[in-house]
């Protein structure tokens, strides 16, 4: 989510580069000028305007672009490219990762408006192959599910460093060796398992695959014709290969096998989300006004501001704002809607989490434009930290190269000292393995989330080369140090022409 990728970022930048130094090469903040529209109006004009100017500093591939306002369609449009060239247009499918939550949660929504279940019942009363190896388990119930109280976590159960499995189904069974993390109901943990087993839930109480249940009670009641969901990444368009962020360039990948159905799994298009956010700000007579506003209101468990696939916050100018992010290593998305002036805005971009969190950045630049605030010029943060990360990875290697050119004189100079106190020099050049060896539970530990080495170098590969450069200089030096000391204090002899027997060379002779 949001906050805490943000705090996770902050402590990073923080803890790894030169603070002072990245921010003072951060975008300028100035106005865009002739780009710049009236306060409060956003336009298919504007919108076209600030996406080439973003496109054009950030080196964007490609973006799908939905905004709405009321019950009229402001602008649907794609810009730029997918990773296989075609160009990106206003029907052009695109995964939508974690928006496919708010999706999940309306369709679970529209079996209790039917009475077929309830929201308050264990998820065993409607799932009974829903089990854990936890007692506690039997009392999750629907709502917790889908307001991610449910006790489960990623901290118990690492779901994204496990083998993928294939269905639904499987991936309810997968959470029967996983214990809960707290007791169901006291605290809000974001877990994608929690809409896999919801989305379950309504493949056994409708017997209709899921999918088929989404595209009858979501898709088709709003016209979204073009709107699917699958169940794993190598089922979206193109395997989901999209593209990362790396020293200034975006660098095309494809994307490992994850299990996205329930959580992130939908496929959509800019023409759809527009009918999809006109739904979402009360201006469609598709659902029930309550059930709408049900998925949209905060759980308050444990001061959470999480509802159901949607999540309460405050634009930059203070207004009242519903947004859901999403993530895959290869795109991100945002959705937002602004109740006060009834817009609605979402975007898909095909480049990764953290090093092009595009999506958000984008859609707070329209924000900016409907709050009458300048265009700040902004950008992926790892544009301006990569370059210095860069610098300290080549430092990395320059130092390691000099350690080990210089191991032989350290070693001699040594070679009468007790081997603690050897050991003791080396100790610091231990720390950087360590935090290569980490990184992926630091990160993981900042994000909240637990995910793998692999993963980093999708996430933010700078940093992924910078640490990998800095244990590799530290293990170099190690081994250096170590093989000269042990050449120095190795007995020198010296053998006499004729003598048979060699004698000790000092500082060993008796």
């Amino acid at each position: 989510m949001k906050t805490g990728k943000s705090a996770a970022i902050a402590v990073l930048t923080g803890a790894l580069l030169l603070t002072g130094a990245t921010a003072a090469t951060a975008s300028p903040k100035t106005p865009h000028g002739s780009n710049a529209p009236k306060a409060g109006e956003l336009t298919a004009a504007t919108i076209d305007a600030y996406m080439r100017d973003y496109a054009q500093r950030t080196g964007l591939p490609g973006a799908l672009v939905a905004v709405t306002k009321g019950d009229q369609v402001v602008q649907v449009a794609g810009y730029g490219h997918t990773a296989d060239g075609q160009a990106i247009t206003k029907d052009t499918p695109m995964p939508l990762a974690s928006l496919s939550k708010s999706f999940t949660a309306l369709a679970v929504l529209r079996l209790a408006d039917q009475h077929k279940i309830s929201l308050d019942e264990p998820v065993r009363s409607y799932l009974p192959e829903f089990t854990m190896a936890d007692p506690r388990a039997g009392k999750i119930t629907v709502r917790q599910l889908l307001q991610q109280t449910s006790g489960m976590s990623d901290r118990t159960f690492p779901e994204l460093t496990l083998p993928a499995p294939d269905t639904l189904k499987d991936a309810v069974a997968m959470l029967r060796t996983a214990p809960l993390a707290t007791d169901p109901g006291t605290k809000m943990a974001y877990h994608n398992p929690n809409y896999a087993v919801a989305a379950r839930l309504t493949e056994v109480v409708t017997g209709m695959p899921f999918g088929d249940y989404l595209a009858a009670s979501v898709f088709r009641p709003l016209g979204m014709t073009s709107t699917t969901t699958v169940n794993t990444t190598r089922d979206h368009p193109g395997g989901a290969a999209g593209y990362i962020r790396a020293y200034g360039r975006v660098l095309e990948r494809g994307h490992p096998k994850w299990f996205v159905n329930g959580s992130a799994g939908v496929v959509s298009t800019a023409a759809d989300l527009a009918k999809w956010l006109i739904a979402q700000n009360g201006s469609s007579r598709a659902f029930p006004e309550r059930t709408v506003k049900t998925a949209q209101t905060p759980s308050g468990v444990g001061g959470s501001t999480y509802g159901m696939g949607w999540q309460a916050g405050k634009t930059a100018g203070g207004a009242p704002e519903l947004q859901h992010t999403g993530w895959l290593l290869t795109h991100n998305s945002a959705q937002t809607l602004l109740p006060q002036s009834g817009y609605g805005i979402a975007v898909v971009t095909d480049t990764g989490m953290i090093s092009g969190d595009d999506a958000l950045l984008i859609t707070d630049g329209l924000i900016d434009i409907i709050e009458g605030r300048p265009d700040a010029g902004a950008a992926p943060f790892t544009m301006s930290a990569d370059p210095w990360l860069a610098g300290l990875s080549l430092l990395n290697l320059g130092l390691g190269v000099l350690g080990v050119l210089r191991a032989r004189r350290w070693a001699r100079r040594r070679a009468g000292r007790p081997v603690w106190r050897l050991i003791a020099r080396l100790v610091p050049y231990v720390l950087p393995i360590a935090l290569f060896a980490g990184l992926a539970d630091l990160i993981g530990l900042l994000m909240n989330r637990v995910g793998t080495m692999e993963m980093i170098t999708y996430v933010w590969f700078a940093l992924y080369v910078w640490a990998a450069t800095a244990a590799l200089a530290a293990t170099a030096v190690i081994v250096a140090r170590t093989v000269h000391t042990v050449r120095a204090r190795r007995p020198h002899v010296r053998q006499e022409p004729g003598v048979g027997v060699a004698e000790p060379t000092a500082p060993f002779q008796a």
